[in-house]
């Protein structure tokens, strides 16, 4: 019974991985349409209406101080959807997602323990190199910072929603914290991109919305209860690998062999970081 829940697990796990890209995916095909900062903003607004409407968080769930806490957390949401989208604009979708990566094997490294655990951050330092290519062109350096700009974002939000999570119920945290997300990053839309919103575009963010992050929390909310953490952590570890292959099956774009050896390193890392203990607690579906 315990290996079918552990299966599983790990099945929903992978599936809230590949919502993930799928979601991805389509926000590659809005950024042509309206822009990297109106498509992070569209998926954060629908999103956060969605979770807004499904949960109903009480006030009841907070203090003035928690309330607070999920106020900045809304805010770092909405940098980091605006930093990768914009890195999405300028990087293949399996390279930006490995600088993304970088930010989450930090944390891991760092709360982890064993001499070993400082193995890790000198593999995806390797694994970096061969992705940017610096001394031979290599990718755009802007698009680059960009995605590690989602990074550091993303780790600050890892140890944000750990004290959220900690002090405010359930997903009320999530429920207030994404719509502050919303109306935070449409403060940095550019406003041709309202002008540019029709049915049809809200009808695909709305689908990008559920894609991201709205099935994949639900997914990751399952596996948690099915695995380990550091067995989740294993799992998470994998994504810069699923970005590559969705990225090659349905965008047409081929990292090059260096580029599969760089972000194989970079999994690697987030793989042996999670082995050492250094994800007490997963990393969060919800930023893609």
């Amino acid at each position: 019974m315990k290996t079918d829940e552990a299966r599983a697990g790990v099945l929903m796990a992978i599936a809230a991985q590949i919502c993930i890209q799928l979601g991805l995916v389509v926000a590659v095909g809005l950024i042509d349409t309206i822009g990297s900062d109106g498509t992070a903003w569209l998926r954060l607004s629908l999103a956060g209406f969605v979770l807004l409407v499904a949960v109903r968080p009480r006030p009841s769930a907070f203090t003035f101080r928690t309330f607070g806490m999920c106020v900045v957390l809304g805010g770092v949401t909405a940098a980091i959807s605006l930093f990768f989208m914009a890195s999405l604009d300028r990087l293949a979708l399996g390279t930006a997602t490995a600088l993304e990566f970088l930010g989450p094997l930090m944390i891991a490294v760092i709360s982890g323990s064993g001499r070993h655990r400082f193995l890790w951050p000198a593999l995806a330092a390797i694994g970096v190199v061969l992705l940017s290519q610096p001394f031979g062109g290599g990718i755009d350096p802007k698009g680059a910072l960009l995605a590690v700009m989602a990074g550091v974002c993303w780790a600050i939000y890892i140890l944000l929603t750990q004290r959220v999570g900690d002090e405010v119920a359930g997903v009320n945290g999530l429920a207030v914290s994404m719509p502050i997300a919303g109306l935070v990053a449409s403060f940095f839309v550019d406003a041709k991109a309202f002008s540019l919103l029709t049915p049809q575009v809200i009808v695909i963010g709305l689908i990008m919305a559920m894609l991201l992050p709205v099935i994949p929390y639900v997914l990751e909310l399952l596996a948690l209860r099915r695995l380990t953490t550091a067995t989740f952590g294993i799992l998470m570890s994998l994504e810069p690998a699923f970005a590559v292959l969705v990225g090659f099956l349905l965008l047409g774009q081929n990292p090059g062999w260096a580029g599969l050896f760089g972000i194989a390193a970079v999994v690697a890392a987030g793989v042996g970081a999670s082995r050492a203990g250094g994800r007490e607690m997963a990393v969060p579906l919800e930023v893609g």
